[in-house]
């Protein structure tokens, strides 16, 4: 069998390698030009569940990379008011973490370098997909806008949100607009920025919720000293050089109407400008943090979300991550649900590969599930960012908030009722 991916992300080339180590052939092509372009995005978040995912995808080398390369893992998830007052909190060391399912923070460009080795033979870039065509033998062509062709049995589409497999295969396909507008920067870390995160702030991440359903987040990327660990450098020499500076994270989001402007096609200097606006009435440690920020690391992110699909007749065309199911960043479930696409698509095509079943019911296998625990991930983090709900109104959404923050006070000071919100809060990023 020769399996056609079309996208070089995490959850394509993760599939990659769980199919190269089963023995089979394998062909990655991404749009991007070389492989360290800019992915978009700094931080991506693996869940535990995600992490087993990727476990059960690459080689135990490679996953000891991954995890030399991540920030250290956050202790604390945070939920603050905008003046920086707690109002709920958990300990990560309440749900048991170890090595394997601890929460971990990596910078997404990194992870794409980590998940590009042993594959240097089998990607190739500057292949931006133009359409496919089913072959009267079974088999499917890939064809390119350089006017290149590859042929294989199964083509998968994990290539992202703007999927040109999911627009052929899936034509009645469609994403929507959540009506949230959103923009983030990165900050190096240093004695002075530091200073402005309290101590939980600092070993974890904080969400935080004001006035007129706008939202926030803040995470600290803390890198283990591994330029001067000789352990590291003498397993993997060529890494030294990439590994990643520590750095705060922040993005701001709220509903279109509740913005003075809208952040598509700012410069970084006006995107700063519009942080500070929007934090005009926040905790000064925030604006601060806002104000000192590089405007050439600010950017705004178009927050979509897929509309929830009926299952279809399935075929030797496939989708996987942000091609099929597009979520909004609300429960951070993106990635971990294309690792676990990713890991299961891999399992069905290995069995269809060694005779155990067949191919076209084993991609229809993969196709149920993935819709099923999909459309969950899908729905809670639109729950989480969506325009028309009742926070983004005046008077309303001070009521709403008000009981919001009441009822974390009263889980935050029951620790049974906690943990089983904490566990709640995980289970829809991979482990429904």
């Amino acid at each position: 069998m020769k399996v056609l991916i079309i996208g070089a992300g995490t959850g394509g080339l993760a599939l990659a390698h769980l199919l190269k180590q089963a023995r089979v052939c394998i062909a990655v092509y991404e749009r991007d030009l070389t492989p360290n372009a800019d992915t978009g995005g700094y931080r991506v978040g693996i869940s535990p569940a995600g992490s087993r995912a990727l476990k059960d995808c690459i080689p135990g080398e490679l996953y000891d990379l991954y995890l030399a390369t991540c920030a250290r893992s956050p202790r604390y998830f945070n939920m603050l008011t905008e003046q920086l007052g707690e109002v709920l909190s958990f300990d990560a060391d309440d749900a048991g973490p170890n090595a394997l399912d601890g929460e971990k923070n990596v910078v997404r460009k990194t992870l794409r370098r980590v998940l590009l080795r042993g594959l240097e033979d089998d990607v190739f870039f500057g292949k931006a997909l133009q359409g496919y065509i089913s072959n009267a033998d079974g088999s499917v062509t890939a064809c390119f806008e350089d006017g290149s062709l590859a042929t294989g049995d199964v083509l998968v589409g994990a290539d992202g949100t703007s999927s040109a497999v999911r627009k052929q295969r899936l034509p009645d396909a469609r994403l929507e607009e959540t009506g949230i507008v959103s923009l983030g920067g990165k900050i190096p870390m240093t004695v002075e920025t530091k200073a402005l995160l309290s101590d939980k702030m600092f070993k974890g991440m904080s969400l935080i919720m004001a006035p007129m359903g706008f939202g926030a987040i803040i995470h600290s990327l803390e890198f283990a000293d591994n330029r001067r660990d000789t352990g590291f450098a003498a397993r993997w020499p060529d890494f030294v050089e990439a590994l990643d500076e520590d750095s705060i994270g922040w993005g701001i989001w709220g509903a279109r109407q509740n913005c003075p402007r809208d952040p598509s096609g700012l410069s970084g200097e006006q995107l700063r400008e519009l942080g500070l606006e929007l934090a005009r009435n926040w905790h000064p440690h925030l604006r601060t943090l806002i104000g000192m920020t590089e405007p050439s690391t600010i950017r705004d992110i178009k927050v979509r979300t897929s509309v929830p699909l009926t299952p279809w007749t399935s075929s030797n065309v496939t989708l996987l991550g942000d091609a099929v199911h597009t979520m909004t960043p609300g429960r951070g479930a993106g990635a971990n649900t294309a690792l676990r696409d990713a890991a299961l698509l891999g399992r069905m095509l290995v069995e269809a590969n060694q005779g155990r079943k067949p191919l076209v019911e084993a991609i229809h296998a993969y196709e149920v599930e993935m819709l099923r625990y999909s459309a969950e991930a899908v729905q809670k983090s639109k729950k989480q960012m969506d325009a028309n709900d009742l926070a983004h109104r005046p008077i309303v959404g001070r009521v709403q908030l008000a009981v919001m923050r009441s009822v974390m006070r009263i889980l935050n000071a029951l620790p049974p009722l906690k943990r089983r919100a904490f566990l709640q809060m995980m289970r829809v990023r991979g482990e429904n």
